[in-house]
């Protein structure tokens, strides 16, 4: 074995966008798909949903429906490495979790059948399930763009003209917990489209709120085929 000088060179783009639902996290999935170039296949769980956007760019789409088994996913993205797309969107991977046939439903399952109810043994079956499902979202030679739903919650707060309302906010992904380690970057949409960048190895986007767009996609494209970042223009 021998070491080698670290390089960011032709890297793949491991992606997740959480919100709450009417955030925006299938469009904006779509904008940076364009942004970044490429042929682009989409997993779509949400009932037909990514068909509602085919004007903004050029897509394949196929539809998931229950049981939304981790393995159907791993399916799935395989055909489309084999397809020869670039780039594929899982719109969403929260249905792997706690969606019909998904993770939660076979513990479950598995608890009852196997274990005489005992939830914690069963997880010893299933977490394998979800691990293999990771373990195939990072080593793809595609880009990967997943979105996930976010527990959401209502906060009364006061707008622009001094007015009280109630706001929908979003909160932790549904997800196992911790999958946002897997990523490099984690964009949180609100209600209202903006960006809290939650996580960014990027670090391209440090403390900004922003909407997402094709530019958005295109910063990624420069950054992952070994453009500088901001850091590295003052030589850090």
């Amino acid at each position: 074995m021998a070491f080698r000088k670290a390089q960011r060179s032709n890297a793949k783009l491991r992606l997740a966008i959480t919100g709450a639902a009417g955030s925006g996290k299938t469009y904006s999935s779509l904008l940076i798909a364009k942004g970044l170039g490429g042929k682009i296949a989409m997993i779509d769980t949400e009932n037909g949903s990514g068909d509602l956007y085919s004007s903004l760019t050029d897509y394949d789409i196929c539809p998931l429906t229950p049981p939304y088994d981790p393995r159907k996913y791993e399916q799935l993205i395989h055909e489309a490495e084999q397809a020869g797309y670039d780039i594929i969107i899982i719109d969403s991977l929260s249905h792997a979790w706690n969606g019909q046939g998904g993770i939660l439903d076979l513990q479950a399952r598995v608890a009852e059948t196997r274990y005489r109810g005992n939830s914690y043994a069963a997880w010893r079956d299933v977490t394998p399930l979800h691990n293999r499902l990771v373990n195939t979202l990072l080593a793809s030679p595609c880009h990967i763009i997943a979105t996930m739903r976010s527990k959401t919650d209502y906060v009364q707060s006061e707008n622009e003209r001094g007015r009280t309302e109630i706001r929908k906010v979003g909160l932790a992904p549904v997800q196992r917990e911790g999958i946002d380690y897997e990523f490099a970057v984690v964009f949180e949409v609100n209600s209202d489209h903006l960006v809290n960048v939650s996580k960014d190895r990027t670090r391209l986007f440090d403390g900004e709120i922003f909407t997402i767009s094709t530019d958005t996609g295109k910063v990624l494209r420069e950054w992952l085929n070994g453009g500088n970042l901001k850091e590295d223009d003052n030589n850090a």
